[in-house]
Protein backbone atom coordinates (compact mmCIF):
# COMPACT_ATOMS: atom_id res chain seq x y z
CA UNK A 1 0.00 0.00 0.00
CA UNK A 2 1.27 3.35 -1.12
CA UNK A 3 2.13 6.33 1.84
CA UNK A 4 -0.48 8.52 0.17
CA UNK A 5 -3.12 5.72 0.71
CA UNK A 6 -2.15 4.89 4.17
CA UNK A 7 -2.28 8.77 5.09
CA UNK A 8 -6.02 8.54 3.31
CA UNK A 9 -7.04 6.40 5.75
CA UNK A 10 -5.37 7.66 8.53
CA UNK A 11 -7.56 10.82 7.58
CA UNK A 12 -10.80 8.95 7.42
CA UNK A 13 -9.83 7.35 10.62
CA UNK A 14 -9.52 10.85 12.29
CA UNK A 15 -12.76 11.90 10.76
CA UNK A 16 -14.76 8.75 12.12
CA UNK A 17 -13.24 9.12 15.81
CA UNK A 18 -14.66 12.67 15.51
CA UNK A 19 -17.82 12.01 14.35
CA UNK A 20 -19.26 9.99 17.61
CA UNK A 21 -17.90 9.42 21.26
CA UNK A 22 -16.98 5.64 20.58
CA UNK A 23 -15.92 2.79 18.17
CA UNK A 24 -15.19 -0.25 18.59
CA UNK A 25 -11.93 -2.10 16.36
CA UNK A 26 -14.14 -4.38 14.51
CA UNK A 27 -16.59 -1.15 13.54
CA UNK A 28 -13.88 0.84 12.83
CA UNK A 29 -12.43 -1.85 10.62
CA UNK A 30 -15.47 -2.68 8.62
CA UNK A 31 -15.80 2.10 7.81
CA UNK A 32 -12.22 1.38 6.65
CA UNK A 33 -12.29 -1.72 4.81
CA UNK A 34 -9.34 -3.06 6.99
CA UNK A 35 -8.23 -5.60 9.14
CA UNK A 36 -8.21 -4.85 13.39
CA UNK A 37 -4.69 -4.62 12.94
CA UNK A 38 -4.27 -2.60 10.73
CA UNK A 39 -6.73 -0.39 13.02
CA UNK A 40 -4.41 -0.01 15.98
CA UNK A 41 -1.62 0.49 13.66
CA UNK A 42 -3.58 3.57 12.61
CA UNK A 43 -4.33 4.90 16.20
CA UNK A 44 -0.63 4.54 16.81
CA UNK A 45 0.00 7.12 13.63
CA UNK A 46 -2.76 9.35 14.93
CA UNK A 47 -1.20 8.99 18.48
CA UNK A 48 2.37 9.76 17.40
CA UNK A 49 0.80 13.21 15.46
CA UNK A 50 -0.56 14.28 19.00
CA UNK A 51 -4.16 12.97 18.79
CA UNK A 52 -4.99 11.57 22.52
CA UNK A 53 -6.79 8.59 20.74
CA UNK A 54 -7.74 6.50 23.77
CA UNK A 55 -8.47 2.71 24.00
CA UNK A 56 -10.26 0.57 26.44
CA UNK A 57 -10.90 -3.41 26.98
CA UNK A 58 -13.52 -5.50 27.16
CA UNK A 59 -17.11 -5.54 26.57
CA UNK A 60 -18.36 -2.04 25.54
CA UNK A 61 -14.71 -1.15 25.13
CA UNK A 62 -13.23 0.61 22.08
CA UNK A 63 -11.11 3.78 20.95
CA UNK A 64 -12.59 7.53 21.85
CA UNK A 65 -11.42 10.75 20.83
CA UNK A 66 -10.34 11.95 24.27
CA UNK A 67 -8.99 15.90 25.15
CA UNK A 68 -4.91 16.36 24.75
CA UNK A 69 -2.42 18.59 26.41
CA UNK A 70 -1.78 20.46 23.11
CA UNK A 71 -4.12 21.01 19.91
CA UNK A 72 -3.42 18.38 17.12
CA UNK A 73 -4.17 19.10 13.47
CA UNK A 74 -7.52 19.27 12.98
CA UNK A 75 -9.58 17.77 10.26
CA UNK A 76 -12.57 20.18 8.89
CA UNK A 77 -15.16 18.59 6.16
CA UNK A 78 -16.76 21.36 3.40
CA UNK A 79 -19.69 22.68 5.86
CA UNK A 80 -17.23 22.88 8.82
CA UNK A 81 -14.40 24.63 7.03
CA UNK A 82 -16.99 27.22 5.55
CA UNK A 83 -18.40 27.78 9.00
CA UNK A 84 -15.17 28.49 10.54
CA UNK A 85 -13.80 30.61 7.96
CA UNK A 86 -17.21 32.98 8.15
CA UNK A 87 -17.39 32.67 11.99
CA UNK A 88 -13.40 33.75 11.79
CA UNK A 89 -14.26 36.56 9.45
CA UNK A 90 -17.04 38.09 11.20
CA UNK A 91 -14.57 37.66 14.61
CA UNK A 92 -11.81 39.46 13.08
CA UNK A 93 -13.81 43.16 13.29
CA UNK A 94 -15.60 42.08 16.66
CA UNK A 95 -15.14 43.68 20.01
CA UNK A 96 -14.24 41.00 22.17
CA UNK A 97 -10.69 41.42 24.05
CA UNK A 98 -7.73 40.08 21.87
CA UNK A 99 -10.42 38.20 19.32
CA UNK A 100 -9.89 40.22 16.68
CA UNK A 101 -5.57 39.52 16.10
CA UNK A 102 -6.70 35.80 16.86
CA UNK A 103 -9.07 35.13 14.15
CA UNK A 104 -7.18 37.18 11.64
CA UNK A 105 -4.29 34.42 12.33
CA UNK A 106 -6.26 31.62 12.52
CA UNK A 107 -8.26 32.83 9.17
CA UNK A 108 -4.73 33.08 7.65
CA UNK A 109 -3.95 30.10 7.94
CA UNK A 110 -7.13 28.59 6.94
CA UNK A 111 -7.19 30.37 3.93
CA UNK A 112 -3.45 29.29 2.97
CA UNK A 113 -4.96 25.29 2.39
CA UNK A 114 -8.82 26.12 1.35
CA UNK A 115 -9.19 24.64 -1.91
CA UNK A 116 -11.05 27.73 -4.12
CA UNK A 117 -14.53 26.33 -4.66
CA UNK A 118 -14.65 27.10 -0.85
CA UNK A 119 -13.03 31.01 -0.80
CA UNK A 120 -16.66 31.29 -3.20
CA UNK A 121 -18.76 29.68 -0.95
CA UNK A 122 -17.18 31.84 2.11
CA UNK A 123 -17.51 34.66 0.28
CA UNK A 124 -20.81 34.11 -0.58
CA UNK A 125 -22.10 33.64 2.70
CA UNK A 126 -19.86 36.54 4.22
CA UNK A 127 -21.24 38.91 1.68
CA UNK A 128 -24.92 37.82 2.89
CA UNK A 129 -24.35 38.60 6.36
CA UNK A 130 -24.83 41.80 8.17
CA UNK A 131 -23.82 42.62 12.12
CA UNK A 132 -25.29 45.04 14.49
CA UNK A 133 -21.90 47.11 15.54
CA UNK A 134 -20.72 50.05 16.49
CA UNK A 135 -19.82 52.53 13.00
CA UNK A 136 -17.19 51.99 11.42
CA UNK A 137 -15.17 51.87 8.42
CA UNK A 138 -15.24 48.32 6.70
CA UNK A 139 -12.49 46.58 5.16
CA UNK A 140 -12.67 43.81 3.08
CA UNK A 141 -11.14 40.45 4.69
CA UNK A 142 -9.13 39.21 1.99
CA UNK A 143 -7.25 42.58 2.46
CA UNK A 144 -7.06 41.84 6.01
CA UNK A 145 -5.89 37.68 5.44
CA UNK A 146 -3.09 39.05 2.62
CA UNK A 147 -1.48 41.68 5.33
CA UNK A 148 -1.58 38.89 7.98
CA UNK A 149 -0.02 36.96 6.01
CA UNK A 150 2.63 39.35 4.71
CA UNK A 151 3.62 39.74 8.28
CA UNK A 152 3.33 36.48 9.59
CA UNK A 153 5.89 35.32 6.54
CA UNK A 154 8.14 38.60 6.86
CA UNK A 155 6.97 39.60 2.95
CA UNK A 156 7.34 43.03 1.46
CA UNK A 157 3.97 44.77 0.26
CA UNK A 158 3.81 46.62 -2.23
CA UNK A 159 0.55 48.95 -2.52
CA UNK A 160 -1.28 52.25 -3.66
CA UNK A 161 -1.97 54.92 -0.63
CA UNK A 162 -4.42 57.76 -0.37
CA UNK A 163 -2.78 60.54 1.22
CA UNK A 164 -5.00 62.90 3.76
CA UNK A 165 -4.34 65.51 0.89
CA UNK A 166 -5.75 63.18 -1.55
CA UNK A 167 -2.34 62.58 -3.65
CA UNK A 168 -1.85 58.58 -4.47
CA UNK A 169 1.49 56.99 -3.75
CA UNK A 170 2.62 54.04 -4.59
CA UNK A 171 4.73 52.73 -1.02
CA UNK A 172 6.52 49.28 -0.24
CA UNK A 173 6.64 48.37 2.92
CA UNK A 174 7.81 45.85 5.62
CA UNK A 175 4.75 44.94 7.65
CA UNK A 176 5.03 44.45 11.66
CA UNK A 177 1.27 44.16 12.42
CA UNK A 178 -2.27 45.30 12.19
CA UNK A 179 -3.84 47.64 15.18
CA UNK A 180 -7.99 47.77 15.13
CA UNK A 181 -8.97 50.69 17.02
CA UNK A 182 -12.47 50.28 17.43
CA UNK A 183 -13.24 52.26 13.68
CA UNK A 184 -10.51 51.59 12.11
CA UNK A 185 -8.15 49.44 11.25
CA UNK A 186 -4.11 50.92 10.82
CA UNK A 187 -1.00 48.73 9.47
CA UNK A 188 2.20 49.52 11.42
CA UNK A 189 5.53 49.28 9.09
CA UNK A 190 8.79 50.01 7.67
CA UNK A 191 8.47 52.25 5.04
CA UNK A 192 11.55 51.44 2.75
CA UNK A 193 11.74 54.38 1.10
CA UNK A 194 11.30 56.98 3.56
CA UNK A 195 13.78 54.64 6.17
CA UNK A 196 11.27 55.02 9.12
CA UNK A 197 8.31 53.37 10.79
CA UNK A 198 4.69 54.56 9.32
CA UNK A 199 1.16 54.01 10.12
CA UNK A 200 -1.39 53.42 7.15
CA UNK A 201 -5.35 53.01 7.32
CA UNK A 202 -6.40 50.06 5.60
CA UNK A 203 -9.40 51.77 3.81
CA UNK A 204 -6.63 53.86 1.83
CA UNK A 205 -5.08 51.29 0.45
CA UNK A 206 -5.51 49.67 -2.80
CA UNK A 207 -4.17 47.30 -4.86
CA UNK A 208 -2.81 45.34 -2.30
CA UNK A 209 0.34 43.07 -3.41
CA UNK A 210 2.40 40.63 -1.71
CA UNK A 211 6.28 40.56 -3.11
CA UNK A 212 8.74 37.91 -3.20
CA UNK A 213 11.28 39.78 -1.61
CA UNK A 214 11.57 38.49 2.56
CA UNK A 215 12.65 40.56 4.59
CA UNK A 216 14.80 40.25 8.35
CA UNK A 217 12.50 41.25 10.71
CA UNK A 218 14.10 44.65 12.88
CA UNK A 219 13.58 45.67 15.83
CA UNK A 220 10.64 47.46 16.41
CA UNK A 221 8.17 49.63 19.07
CA UNK A 222 5.31 48.26 20.18
CA UNK A 223 2.33 48.31 17.31
CA UNK A 224 -0.54 49.17 19.84
CA UNK A 225 1.27 52.15 21.30
CA UNK A 226 2.98 53.37 18.19
CA UNK A 227 -0.16 53.40 16.12
CA UNK A 228 -2.07 55.10 19.29
CA UNK A 229 0.44 58.09 19.48
CA UNK A 230 0.32 57.99 15.54
CA UNK A 231 -3.80 58.94 15.42
CA UNK A 232 -3.81 60.53 18.31
CA UNK A 233 -1.12 62.75 17.87
CA UNK A 234 0.36 63.48 14.69
CA UNK A 235 -2.40 64.35 12.14
CA UNK A 236 -3.57 67.20 14.16
CA UNK A 237 -2.46 70.92 14.39
CA UNK A 238 -2.45 70.99 18.58
CA UNK A 239 -2.07 68.60 20.63
CA UNK A 240 -3.41 68.95 24.41
CA UNK A 241 -1.77 67.68 27.31
CA UNK A 242 -4.40 68.10 30.47
CA UNK A 243 -3.93 66.45 33.83
CA UNK A 244 -7.03 65.20 34.74
CA UNK A 245 -7.84 64.38 38.75
CA UNK A 246 -9.15 60.92 38.32
CA UNK A 247 -7.74 57.13 37.63
CA UNK A 248 -6.89 56.20 34.12
CA UNK A 249 -8.98 53.36 34.25
CA UNK A 250 -12.34 56.03 34.69
CA UNK A 251 -11.09 58.79 31.73
CA UNK A 252 -10.36 55.57 29.30
CA UNK A 253 -13.81 54.51 30.07
CA UNK A 254 -14.86 58.12 28.21
CA UNK A 255 -11.91 58.67 25.83
CA UNK A 256 -11.46 55.81 23.27
CA UNK A 257 -7.69 55.06 22.06
CA UNK A 258 -8.14 56.19 18.81
CA UNK A 259 -9.46 59.75 20.37
CA UNK A 260 -6.61 60.37 23.17
CA UNK A 261 -3.93 58.50 25.52
CA UNK A 262 -3.99 58.31 29.14
CA UNK A 263 -1.51 57.74 30.97
CA UNK A 264 -0.61 57.63 35.03
CA UNK A 265 0.34 60.75 36.63
CA UNK A 266 0.15 59.55 40.53
CA UNK A 267 -1.45 60.69 43.71
CA UNK A 268 -4.60 60.46 42.03
CA UNK A 269 -4.33 62.45 39.18
CA UNK A 270 -3.82 61.44 35.12
CA UNK A 271 -2.32 62.49 31.93
CA UNK A 272 -4.79 63.48 28.98
CA UNK A 273 -3.03 63.41 25.71
CA UNK A 274 -5.22 64.55 22.97
CA UNK A 275 -5.46 66.01 19.26
CA UNK A 276 -7.21 68.26 17.74
CA UNK A 277 -7.61 71.08 15.05
CA UNK A 278 -10.26 73.10 16.64
CA UNK A 279 -9.39 74.84 19.85
CA UNK A 280 -13.43 75.04 20.99
CA UNK A 281 -14.05 71.19 20.45
CA UNK A 282 -10.59 70.44 22.56
CA UNK A 283 -11.69 72.56 25.36
CA UNK A 284 -15.15 70.90 25.34
CA UNK A 285 -14.09 67.91 25.17
CA UNK A 286 -12.42 68.45 28.07
CA UNK A 287 -14.61 69.97 29.82
CA UNK A 288 -17.25 67.11 29.19
CA UNK A 289 -15.37 64.60 31.52
CA UNK A 290 -16.67 66.09 34.24
CA UNK A 291 -13.57 66.01 36.77
CA UNK A 292 -11.03 68.55 38.10
CA UNK A 293 -8.61 69.13 35.72
CA UNK A 294 -5.64 71.33 34.53
CA UNK A 295 -4.48 72.74 30.88
CA UNK A 296 -0.62 71.73 31.06
CA UNK A 297 -0.51 72.68 26.46
CA UNK A 298 -1.17 74.54 24.87
CA UNK A 299 -1.76 77.91 25.73
CA UNK A 300 -4.05 78.83 23.25
CA UNK A 301 -6.53 76.07 25.03
CA UNK A 302 -6.27 77.37 28.20
CA UNK A 303 -7.60 80.93 26.06
CA UNK A 304 -10.01 78.59 24.74
CA UNK A 305 -11.53 77.21 27.90
CA UNK A 306 -11.60 80.38 29.02
CA UNK A 307 -14.11 81.80 26.47
CA UNK A 308 -16.15 78.61 26.78
CA UNK A 309 -16.34 79.59 30.54
CA UNK A 310 -17.80 83.09 29.95
CA UNK A 311 -19.91 82.19 27.51
CA UNK A 312 -21.28 79.39 29.35
CA UNK A 313 -21.91 81.59 32.29
CA UNK A 314 -23.50 83.91 30.28
CA UNK A 315 -26.11 81.09 29.33
CA UNK A 316 -26.77 80.45 32.42
CA UNK A 317 -27.52 84.10 33.49
CA UNK A 318 -24.56 83.96 36.56
CA UNK A 319 -21.91 85.70 33.66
Amino acid sequence: MTVEATTERVLRLLALLQRRPSWTAAELAAELGVTDRSVRRDVERLRALGYPVHATAGVGGGYRLAAGTRLPPLLLDDEEATATAVSLRLASGGTVAGAGEAALRALAKLDQVMPPRLRAEVRAVYGATETLTAPGIEIDADLLVTLARACRDAVRVRFHYATRDGEDRERTVEPVRMVATGRRWYLMAWDTDRTDWRTFRLDRMRDVTPTTWRFRPRPHPDPAAYVQRAVTESPYRYLARIRVHAPPDQVRELVPPQVGRVDDDHDGWCLLTVGGDDLNWLAAHAARLDFEAQILDPPELREAAARLARRLASMSGTG
